[in-house]
């Protein structure tokens, strides 16, 4: 078997996780306090941590709509649930797999990225990845704080709502995405410590607001309505497997950046089972039982007001008494912080942090991802969600997956998890690779992501292009792997990457040991 050598430094524990000595700690121009390995005694998230961290992430108003898209599509609410379901089952693999060096080794994405990539190499998958989330971190915030527009008018009444407009939108708009901006910024630059705090009561929270919503619209409707009794127009066989697997993608990409950057998290775990459990307990299960449950309050929403709501906050707004309003406005407020936070925040402040470690540090790379998610724009690109949204940040969330494939080729099947953790730290080392990066991730990470997005096309409707891309696809022949994207590039690039590093192997990088050789 091929394995990396652990340094002399590294003090494996009992249960399998690493550490550096004081005297051994890496300094040097890629090596910041914000990016070194996290020490034992520091790394103390539990199971519980790990379950509300996604409870808190998955309960948030774009992943309570997912089910609709899905019924828009022709399927009813159990081929919905179903495929929703499945979906946060697969991307669970990956996320446990990439996961487990964060326990082990106590280090984030980028600096686990360099192993496969080189030192200097790993910026490209982290600033791809920084891009994605500096992006939905300033659309979140739109939200968020067009969240709290909505329902302060209803408390405050018509000189809120109706206040004057600046750049096409109430000034009192405006202070709201500031408002919500700045409590993001509040909770964040005091580290990862408050934001585990946060995200323990944010989940509990989250979840009574999200059950008394049911339980209100349910005492109102006194019922459910047409929705649960609404058959599929595709039915079980063939037009419904046409759509099912597009949609299956689509519901893994949701989280599919996370899948990457999770190491950002669970290096603070307290033992790998902590991560194995927490994100076992808490992805899938929550994902399913928040979308039955966006089913549930909609259809009941048809029974009172006519027509089927599937926007919680529009729902919400509906109530007629200010404390109701009041807690949903809070429970809409701490949904959309939990996400935007960490999701959105921790993982481009860590992959900015390692483009120049010694002037950028964790607290300045969420500054600089607070700034970018502003002048980007954001309340310009979702007013224009095909060009943007699901063009820009879809095209890009697919060669997502081709770094995760590259990452669970290099971890798992060629190093079988063993990493020198002083080396990841400096020049010259063993992942030095080529002035700092590896050609092999270089071109298994092209080759994954042309066939991942090379056929990527814009649906015609009624003569009328939805999209930039060309209807046939940018290159004609990979259209058909277009709906299945990261699904392609993830499996493509392990095979290229595996295949590469075999034939042509890195000498200071991949050292042959004999089989059964410890850490």
């Amino acid at each position: 078997m091929t394995a990396t050598n652990p340094s002399a430094d590294e003090r494996p524990q009992a249960d399998d996780r690493v550490e550096l000595p004081a005297a051994a700690v890496p300094s040097g121009p890629y090596a910041n306090e914000d990016l070194l390995p996290v020490p034992l005694a520091q790394r103390k998230w539990t199971t519980y941590n790990f379950a509300a961290l996604w409870v808190g992430m998955a309960h948030n108003i774009a992943s309570w709509t997912l089910a609709s898209g899905l019924i828009a599509l022709g399927m009813d609410w159990k081929q919905a649930i179903l495929t929703i379901a499945l979906a946060n089952v697969i991307v669970l693999v990956p996320m446990l797999l990439t996961g487990h060096a964060g326990p082990k080794y106590g280090i984030p994405f980028p600096v686990f990225a360099r192993a496969a990539f080189g030192i200097r190499g790993a910026n490209l998958p982290a600033l791809v990845r920084a891009a994605v989330a500096c992006a939905w971190f300033g659309i979140q915030t739109w939200i968020g704080g067009a969240g709290i527009f909505l329902l302060a008018g209803k408390l405050f009444g018509d000189w809120w709502s109706g206040a004057g407009q600046v750049g096409g939108y109430p000034w009192t708009q405006w202070l709201s995405f500031v408002i919500f901006w700045a409590i993001q910024i509040g909770i964040i630059v005091r580290g990862m410590e408050t934001v585990r705090r946060f995200e323990n009561w944010a989940a509990p929270f989250v979840i009574v607001g999200a059950i008394a919503l049911l339980v209100w619209i349910s005492i109102k409707a006194g019922g459910f309505g047409n929705l649960l009794e609404q058959p599929s127009s595709l039915g079980w066989g063939s037009e419904f497997w046409k759509v099912f697997f597009p949609s299956l993608m689509g519901m893994i990409g949701f989280w599919a950046t996370l899948s990457l950057n999770i190491p950002d998290f669970t290096r603070y775990a307290s033992t790998q089972k902590a991560q194995l459990w927490g994100q076992s307990l808490g992805l899938p299960t929550t994902m399913t039982a928040f979308a039955l449950l966006s089913v549930l309050v909609t259809a009941g929403s048809e029974v009172v007001y006519g027509t089927a709501i599937w926007d919680p906050v529009e729902l919400a707004a509906k109530l007629d008494n200010w404390i109701g309003i009041l807690f949903a406005l809070v429970t809409v407020l701490v949904a959309t912080l939990s996400v935007n936070i960490a999701a959105n925040t921790v993982s481009p402040a860590f992959d900015l942090s390692n483009i120049a470690p010694r002037l950028i540090s964790f607290r300045t790379g969420a500054l600089i991802t607070a700034f970018v998610g502003v002048i980007i724009f954001p309340w310009k690109l979702i007013s224009s969600p095909q060009a943007y949204i699901f063009t820009w940040l879809g095209t890009v969330g697919g060669m997502l997956g081709t770094v995760a494939g590259i990452l669970i080729a290099d971890y798992w099947i060629i190093r079988r998890t063993k990493l020198d953790l002083a080396d990841l730290y400096k020049p010259r080392g063993q992942y030095w690779y080529d002035g700092g990066w590896n050609w092999r991730a270089l071109v298994a990470f092209a080759v994954g992501g042309v066939l991942a997005i090379g056929g990527s096309y814009s649906n015609v409707v009624k003569g009328v292009k939805q999209g930039p891309f060309p209807a046939d696809g940018i290159i004609p022949s990979l259209k058909p792997l277009a709906d299945y994207g990261w699904a392609v590039g993830l499996v493509a690039a392990l095979v290229v990457f595996y295949l590469l590093t075999k034939l042509a192997p890195d000498s200071r990088s991949v050292e042959t040991v004999p089989e059964g050789s410890e850490s």
